[in-house]
């Protein structure tokens, strides 16, 4: 059994042919496998006006995943405080944590507005919901406070807002998928102001990376390619849902391209089951952190899905499902019209 835990960042990606519902559904297909394999979390991302996810209500997602799970916790990764009044943002989460308590994660971002005010709005979202040792609300606590908070949590990809999730004593994920250099440094920075806030050592952080395995190594190689060209186009400016192995077999790729999915190769890790597993391993313990969060993005949700049941049995979860062959997927239909 795996001293790591092991979670889920679903995106909620839309593939090449398929639509925003598909990509939704197929989100919630992976979430009861994630439930049953043993996995710790399933997150769910917010993404505006884009044509390569589709969840732009993590909230309402998160909702659902609850209702179509029995045990894994489930969270946003994360809601974009400074689009919303904290105080709206702690009621909705509010209302998921009173219906199921002790399983819901608040992960908050701070991109989607101006910055300014985000610590202040941090500070509000943190204390609204809390209790103080005597019990009752602090001022301007929600009036109908959850028998079970629900768990805050900062995202991040720097030192700064690794001080500033351990400064409030709440939780704090890294997104190495997105800025893998300093990662430790600031897992540190959180670990250190967590120390001085609370005399605690509290969770410890978890690191965010993005992972593609199949059942061979050619299969992962084609995965990879796919999810890179996706990434390289959009940086490029062009935000396309992702592309097929078969597109990405015939693409011919610009220079511009191939600088970019350079780039982006540094922070995926892709192979078999015993290729990946060690290599995730060492990048826990390098962090420092005992929750590894894994996020897949592949333009068949078959493929999503085969990439969690491998990782599963790899680091020996204690699911349902693990250990006893494969979930099989099945089959994904593209909705008409």
């Amino acid at each position: 059994m795996s001293t790591l835990r092991i979670s889920v960042l679903d995106q909620s990606p839309i593939g090449e042919g398929h639509s925003g519902a598909d990509a939704l559904r197929a989100s919630l297909d992976l979430a009861r496998r994630a439930d049953l394999l043993g996995f710790e979390r399933f997150w769910v991302a917010e993404h505006h006006r884009s044509a390569g996810f589709a969840g732009s209500a993590p909230e309402v997602l998160a909702g659902a995943v609850l209702a179509a799970t029995g045990r894994i916790r489930v969270g946003t990764g994360g809601v974009l405080l400074p689009r919303y009044p904290a105080l709206k943002v702690a009621e909705v989460f509010g209302v998921l944590s009173s219906l199921y308590p002790g399983r819901v994660d608040m992960g908050i971002g701070r991109a989607g507005g101006p910055a300014g005010d985000f610590p202040a709005r941090l500070r509000e979202l943190s204390s609204v919901l809390r209790l103080p040792s005597g019990g009752e609300p602090y001022p301007g606590a929600l009036s109908a406070v959850p028998p079970v908070p629900p768990e805050l949590w900062l995202l991040g990809a720097s030192e700064g807002s690794g001080a500033a999730a351990g400064e409030l004593g709440v939780g704090f994920a890294f997104a190495h998928f997105l800025v893998p250099g300093p990662s430790t440094r600031a897992l540190e920075a959180y670990r250190a102001a967590h120390a001085a806030a609370t005399g605690g050592a509290g969770h410890g952080g978890l690191l965010a990376v993005r992972v593609v395995v199949a059942d061979t190594r050619e299969r992962a190689d084609e995965l990879a390619a796919s999810l890179l060209l996706w990434r390289a186009r959009k940086d490029l400016g062009d935000d396309s849902p992702l592309p097929s192995v078969e597109t990405a077999r015939r693409h011919r790729w610009t220079g511009l391209e191939a600088e970019r999915a350079a780039h982006h190769r540094r922070s995926l890790i892709h192979g078999t089951a015993e290729e990946v597993v060690p290599r995730l391993r060492a990048l826990a313990e390098a962090n420092g952190v005992r929750e590894l969060m894994v996020n897949t993005l592949a333009q068949d949700p078959a493929d999503r899905v085969r990439t969690h049941e491998l990782l599963a049995e790899g680091f020996g979860l204690s699911g349902t499902a693990a250990g006893g062959g494969p979930v099989t997927a099945e089959p994904f239909a593209v909705a008409a019209g």
